[in-house]
């Protein structure tokens, strides 16, 4: 299995108890999972115009941050491409500023939708969204 690394940046969106979620599309990894709005950072970019570009891109969304980063380190293995991937996620909390709540078309995701807190335990939720969203609920 090769060793690889990515490092990238995801925007928590919250609307009351609910956090928006985009699905992953057959062109990723894990299709038909949720996780938060987000993905690579592009070589030279600063993870926080990263994730205000991720967000309008697969929601549809005009985002702000407001929050300083906080940053979850995990590893996989995609077993489809031979990888043991290991993920820097730069974590932002940020509020809509404008925009129109579309999902993106032929992207790595497909989806959005808003999920109660609650339910980021349900299988098909990527669980660096619980790490990334529920201590914040629990005031951690």
């Amino acid at each position: 299995m090769e060793a690889r690394s990515r490092i990238a940046a995801y925007a928590v969106i919250r609307r009351e108890h609910n956090v928006l979620l985009v699905r992953a599309s057959q062109l990723s990894d894990f299709p038909g999972t949720w996780w938060l709005p987000g993905g690579g950072i592009e070589h030279g970019e600063h993870p926080e115009v990263a994730v205000v570009r991720e967000v309008a891109e697969e929601t549809g969304l005009v985002a702000r941050v407001i929050s300083p980063p906080r940053v979850l380190s995990d590893t996989v293995e995609v077993a489809a491409r031979g990888i043991d991937l290991h993920t820097v996620r730069v974590i932002y909390d940020v509020e809509i500023i404008g925009g129109e709540l579309i999902a993106e078309e032929a992207g790595t995701s497909d989806g959005v939708a808003w999920f109660d807190t609650d339910d980021l335990v349900r299988p098909d939720v990527q669980s660096f969204v619980r790490a990334a969203v529920l201590p914040l609920e629990n005031g951690g």
